[in-house]
């Protein structure tokens, strides 16, 4: 088993993009009276203190949503997530974080459905004790699994109202992960291929995490959009978190205009240094094998 907690880097600048991308994905599925189906496929804890030892040990909110909290300028997308940050804060003092699992809570419906999956022992008891304390409907609408996310994904597919959104974002603490990525989505589109999926990667000084968006748009006829957020140089000893990535399969049409907005507000808002930078690229199904797709955006 390995050791990753996401305790240590809940709310950092990753944390912020995959967010935002999520909290818009969401907002858009609930926009239509039919349920929804919110499958997260490594879920950790769901809730996590900013003022515990753990949050404090590293600080990296304080350079994630810290930076944000007391802004008032931000764009649609950024400030729809800053209001479901909020809306567990509401004394105004910035000490709860809501993980993927708590931000999806905040948008379901009656009738729409939450699948958690963790596979840590330790992560896996305070996900279920959040979801248990968090009101009767949160238990009726959720099923938490100690499982393996990969391996239980495609049992859910395709859901019984045939609409979902799957977020997939493990630690890539084992390299085999971006991998397994890749093959899971694969297998998920196989069974529903027009479900929504939400793909979240680490910038690291890894060739794995290189090569994983580019093996990404190589699936064959998918529509997709990959937006990435750098607020550093890579350290010169390649250790560390200096961005990441979400690459979504079928995007609603109006992400990419939300994203163009976001990215670079983001980018001036959480820069460590002065190689912070965004980049925004889109790409539609090839009618053959090797066509040529091209960048919405790229600064």
């Amino acid at each position: 088993m390995f050791s990753y907690r996401h305790a240590f880097h809940a709310g950092n600048h990753a944390d912020v993009l995959k967010h935002v991308v999520l909290v818009h994905l969401l907002r858009h599925l609930a926009q239509k009276e039919t349920p929804f189906w919110v499958i997260d496929t490594h879920a950790g804890a769901g809730l996590y203190r900013l003022d515990s030892e753990w949050a404090n040990k590293r600080g990296e909110f304080a350079d994630g949503i810290g930076r944000l909290w007391s802004r008032t300028d931000a764009p649609a997308a950024v400030a729809a997530y800053l209001d479901v940050v909020r809306a567990r804060n509401s004394d105004g003092t910035l000490r709860h974080y809501p993980g993927s699992p708590f931000i999806a809570l905040a948008h379901l419906r009656d009738a729409d459905r939450l699948r958690l999956f963790e596979a840590h022992s330790s992560e896996i008891e305070v996900l279920a004790g959040n979801i248990d304390a968090a009101g009767r409907a949160a238990p009726r609408r959720t099923r938490v699994q100690a499982a393996d996310g990969f391996a239980q994904l495609k049992a859910l597919l395709p859901p019984p109202p045939r609409r979902a959104l799957t977020l997939i974002d493990p630690s890539y603490e084992d390299k085999r992960d971006y991998a397994r990525v890749l093959a899971s989505l694969r297998e998920a589109l196989e069974r529903f291929a027009t479900g929504c999926y939400a793909i979240w990667y680490p910038q690291v000084q890894r060739p794995e995490s290189i090569e994983l968006p580019r093996r990404l748009t190589r699936l064959p006829g998918i529509r997709w959009l990959h937006a990435t957020l750098a607020v550093r140089a890579p350290a010169d000893d390649g250790l560390g978190l200096h961005g990441s990535g979400m690459f979504v399969v079928n995007p609603p049409w109006t992400l990419q205009a939300a994203l163009l907005e976001s990215l670079p507000w983001l980018t001036q808002a959480l820069a460590q240094d002065r190689h912070a930078r965004w980049t925004l690229d889109s790409g539609e199904p090839a009618p053959q094998a090797g066509a040529r797709r091209t960048p919405a955006a790229a600064r």
